[in-house]
C-alpha cells in the first residue's frame, strides 16, 4: 500500500511553482512592554490588532485564503497584450492548418449552383478546430501559456488558487474559444470572446476564461 494520492485525483500539484501559498503567520506578540501588546484574556483580538488569529490577514473566519481570489497572484495581464499574443497564436497554428489542408486536398473549395463542395469545407473546418483546440489545451495544461503568451510574458491561472490549469480546465477553455471560430463565426467570435476582457471587472476575463474559471496574469 502507498500513501500517495492517486493520479488525476484533482487539485493542483504541491510542487506547482505558481500555486498560491497560505499567507505567512506573524510571531506571537511579546509578553513584555505595553499592555496593548498582549491579547485579550478570553476575548478575540480587537480589529486590526495583528494578533495572528483567524482572519488577521483578511481571510475567512477559519484562517483560509484572503477573500480576494487574486491575492498572492501577479497583476492581471493587459488586454492589449493578450490580443497580440492571440494573434501570434492564430498565425502560428494557421500555417500548420494551411499545410495540412493542402496535403489532404481540402485547401480549396468552390461553390457551384449544381454542386456544393461541403466535404472540402467541413474538412478544413475540422482540421482547424482540432489543431487550435489541441495547441491551446496542451500548452496551457503543460506550461500555463501558449507560445504567444510566453513571448508577451503572460500565463493562464486558475482563479481560485493561481495554479496551472488542469487538462480538463484547459480543454474547456480552448473549446469555448476555438470551436465557434472554426465552424461558424471565425474572427467575430474570437473578437467577442477575447475582447470581453477589455470590459470585464474585476478579473478581466474573456468568455472562455469565465467558462473555465481562469484568469490571465503577468509572469514576474
Amino acid at each position: 500500500m502507498t500513501s500517495e494520492p492517486p493520479s488525476g485525483s484533482g487539485g493542483p500539484p504541491e510542487d506547482d511553482p505558481f500555486r498560491k501559498q497560505p499567507p505567512p503567520q506573524q510571531p506571537p506578540p511579546s509578553q513584555g512592554g505595553s499592555p496593548y501588546d498582549r491579547p485579550y484574556d478570553g476575548e478575540p483580538p480587537p480589529p486590526y490588532s495583528g494578533g495572528g488569529g483567524p482572519g488577521a490577514y483578511g481571510g475567512d473566519p477559519y484562517g483560509g485564503y484572503p477573500s480576494d481570489p487574486l491575492a498572492g497572484m501577479p497583476p492581471l495581464a493587459d488586454s492589449g497584450k493578450r490580443t497580440l499574443a492571440r494573434i501570434v497564436d492564430m498565425i502560428l497554428v494557421y500555417i500548420v492548418v494551411a499545410l495540412l489542408a493542402w496535403a489532404f486536398r481540402v485547401d480549396q473549395y468552390t461553390v457551384d449552383a449544381d454542386e456544393l463542395e461541403f466535404g472540402k469545407t467541413f474538412g478544413r473546418e475540422l482540421i482547424t478546430a482540432i489543431l487550435y483546440v489541441a495547441y491551446d489545451t496542451i500548452l496551457t495544461a503543460r506550461h500555463g501559456q501558449t507560445l504567444g503568451k510566453k513571448w508577451f510574458g503572460m500565463r493562464v491561472a486558475n482563479l481560485d488558487n493561481g495554479s496551472t490549469p488542469s487538462v480538463q480546465t484547459s480543454l474547456i477553455r480552448a473549446l469555448v474559444l476555438w470551436v465557434p471560430f472554426a465552424f461558424c463565426c471565425a474572427c467575430v467570435w474570437t473578437a467577442i470572446a477575447g475582447g470581453w476582457s477589455f470590459f470585464d471587472k474585476p478579473y478581466k476575463q474573456g468568455l472562455h476564461d469565465k467558462a473555465a474559471k481562469t484568469v490571465v496574469v503577468g509572469v514576474g
